[in-house]
């Protein structure tokens, strides 16, 4: 096939604004270790609403494209493009990708930690009017760039998991593994009922939790979590006596921040059992929250921080989808696939938390 010099692309001008529907330019040369994929699916995360809110901004972002969880199928490559296991990749194929890291920095050398990356890049931080323009998922053609995580992805995966596998679920089974992973029998307290919530709920289930009690809102949401392993539900408001009613006083051996509420470390405090962890992951953003020390202390309480994932979390989730594809109700965590020129109602959706997880497919009307 010819290989495209431009691209539609649904692009964000201003926060809280209707996305504009745009024709960015491609890269003339496909360098080494790059890829141009057509995008057949790009699922919607929250920091795709966060971004476009406002909620998370910072000067000179705009104008972007949003879009960080995409699957697409391959229709040019640069010399010595491979994936992440060293596969090459070629025309034709189906792979998805992540942030890119530089391999140079502190964080890369020294700690060898992908996440800590001091030039870390996600496709939803290329402003869209320099060079490479295109690089995130609300794009008809993508332009994944040479130092980007890419991965061949199993057939068996469908579009929609691939996509959730490149961030929700990888960041949440990299907290899973930060917290040390489930206890047999333990009772593990999930705060959030969206997408992150829904998914560590199901992690925790087949991890082998002995009870399992997710916090969330609004109802509807709330409502998916026992197909998904809860054993229980909570609603955010006095969430902290009932989870410790339904633990006989106890309170949760790992509570997990999935919400990002300014209350959600105050109350993870209060709901961690005696010497129980909590793992928060889902607190964005410059404000300061309270948390009571002296609870923590008393507790013995053990406190860790999680930050999204990297290609080994990445691969991981590809593995997890593959693995427990009949564990769970996994498809009833997305919306109905729209164009990019519906991706911004999608958005507002997703803000109004009337749905979980939208589902953008470029090559839509």
């Amino acid at each position: 096939m010819t290989v495209p010099t431009s691209t539609r692309a649904a692009v964000l001008t201003e926060h809280g604004e209707p996305l504009r529907l745009a024709e960015l330019p491609l890269p003339a040369e496909i360098e080494p270790g790059a890829a141009l994929v057509r995008v057949s699916c790009a699922t919607l995360c929250g920091t795709d609403v966060e971004i476009w809110s406002g909620t998370m901004s910072f000067p000179g972002m705009l104008p972007m494209v949003l879009g960080h969880e995409m699957v697409g199928e391959v229709v040019a490559t640069g010399p010595d493009t491979r994936d992440a296991l060293g596969r090459d990749i070629p025309v034709g194929a189906r792979i998805g990708w992540s942030e890119s890291t530089c391999g140079e920095c502190y964080g890369c050398t020294v700690l060898r930690e992908p996440v800590a990356c001091s030039r870390r890049g996600y496709g939803f931080l290329q402003r869209s009017d320099v060079h490479p323009f295109a690089t995130a998922g609300l794009c008809e053609y993508a332009y994944v760039v040479p130092k980007a995580a890419k991965l061949l992805l199993p057939d068996e995966v469908p579009d929609t998991w691939a996509a959730m596998a490149g961030c929700a679920a990888k960041t949440v089974l990299r907290a899973f593994s930060r917290a040390g992973g489930v206890t047999p029998g333990s009772r593990v307290v999930v705060q959030g009922s969206g997408a992150l919530g829904l998914f560590a709920t199901a992690v925790a289930r087949i991890s082998g939790a002995g009870t399992v009690i997710t916090v969330g809102a609004p109802a509807s949401r709330l409502a998916l979590a026992p197909q998904f392993g809860a054993d229980a539900t909570v609603d955010i408001a006095d969430c902290v006596q009932q989870v410790q009613q339904l633990t006989d006083g106890h309170g949760g051996d790992l509570v997990m921040d999935f919400a990002g509420a300014p209350s959600v470390g105050h109350e993870a405090v209060l709901m961690a059992a005696q010497r129980g962890t909590v793992v928060i992951v889902g607190s964005t953003g410059p404000n300061d929250v309270p948390v009571p020390l002296g609870t923590l202390m008393g507790k013995e309480l053990t406190v860790v921080g999680s930050l999204n994932g990297d290609i080994a979390d990445y691969h991981q989730a590809i593995e997890f989808f593959r693995t427990f594809a009949e564990r769970m109700p996994w498809d009833s965590l997305f919306g109905d696939p729209v164009g990019l020129s519906s991706a911004s109602g999608r958005i507002t959706a997703m803000h109004r938390l009337d749905e979980v997880k939208a589902v953008i497919d470029p090559r839509l009307a």
